[in-house]
């Protein structure tokens, strides 16, 4: 009988299990989806974002549907890190599967605090810094800059020993600039990307169908935008990569990988179907049993680029 595909990766000291995490954002604090799913099969599980106090978020509307895909404005509404520390942690502890907690603010003060109180929660096995949300005022404040980037990153470095994936936005002219700078300032792993900044118009009424204006976009639009940025991160850094957006099945998390991520994230597929993520580490596995790839980890950054004698002649 042919053993199983290997399917475990490693970001930084962390081992996951299989390459799928439940993205940030999409999946609540895990126990939302307990009864609709086995957490066990996913890789690991990515918190909602956490602020030193409980936050309301935007004004409603703060979902639109879009074509292949949909526009969000929730704004890091979120429960504050104590109440997550008292209330959602003895939960996840139990959970068998790698705990990642998303980690955001406003100026650098607020990360501190919170890396500071998550620091020293027994059960939590890394930490996603949250620097890129297009959805709050200043919210991309500090990936869009390399410099500011790399500051946020290496205080928060000096505070914990739990590794640091840095969450970087697509909104920017080069992100392997940004990439380079958190990878310089101590970050274990890079995800990307977060949602694009985009808008959508109700013509009837002639108002934003988002109360805050503007949100961001996800699903399977940007699926070709976030695949070029994970092959351009990855082309520029040594850290691991975990690709996010559009991923819905296992095949879309193989391009990534391909492309050069170590792990994935599935997070608008959810709304559509609350067991999407086990069903793409099913579907990776089964893609990879019968493509007789014997461990996923020979998938990562695997992409064949065509020299140019090989590559076909396009004239206009």
């Amino acid at each position: 009988m042919t053993a199983p595909p290997d399917l475990t990766v490693n970001i930084g000291t962390l081992e996951l299990r299989n390459p799928v995490l439940a993205a940030s954002g999409t999946f609540g604090y895990g126990s939302e989806y307990g009864r609709f799913v086995d957490l066990s099969d996913f890789g690991g599980i990515v918190t909602k974002t956490l602020t030193p106090e409980p936050w309301p978020g935007n004004p409603p509307p703060r979902a639109a549907e879009t074509a292949a895909g949909m526009l969000n404005s929730i704004g890091l509404q979120n429960v504050g890190v104590e109440a997550f520390i008292r209330d959602k942690i003895p939960y996840l502890r139990k959970v068998d599967t790698a705990l990642i907690v998303n980690v955001g603010g406003g100026p650098v003060e607020e990360f501190v605090y919170v890396t500071e109180r998550l620091s020293d929660c027994e059960g939590i096995d890394a930490l996603e810094i949250n620097m890129s949300c297009p959805n709050v005022s200043g919210g991309m404040d500090f990936s869009t800059d390399p410099r500011r980037a790399a500051e946020l990153v290496s205080t928060l470095r000096g505070l914990t020993e739990l590794p640091l994936i840095a969450k970087l936005t697509p909104n920017v002219t080069d992100i392997g600039e940004i990439a380079r700078s958190v990878e310089e300032a101590g970050a274990d792993a890079i995800s990307a990307i977060n949602t694009l900044r985009g808008m959508a118009v109700d013509i009837r009424t002639r108002r934003p169908m988002l109360g805050a204006v503007t949100g961001g976009l996800s699903g399977p639009a940007i699926k070709p935008v976030a695949i070029a940025a994970v092959y351009r991160i990855a082309s520029q850094v040594a850290v691991p990569v975990i690709g996010i957006g559009g991923i819905m099945s296992g095949e879309d998390a193989v391009e990534f990988l391909v492309a050069g991520a170590t792990a994935v994230q599935v997070g608008t597929a959810t709304f559509v179907e609350p067991r999407a993520g086990p069903s793409v580490a099913r579907t990776l596995a089964e893609w990879c049993a019968a493509s007789e790839v014997h461990s996923v980890r020979s998938l990562i950054g695997s992409l064949q680029i065509p020299s140019q004698e090989d590559a076909p002649c396009h004239r206009s």
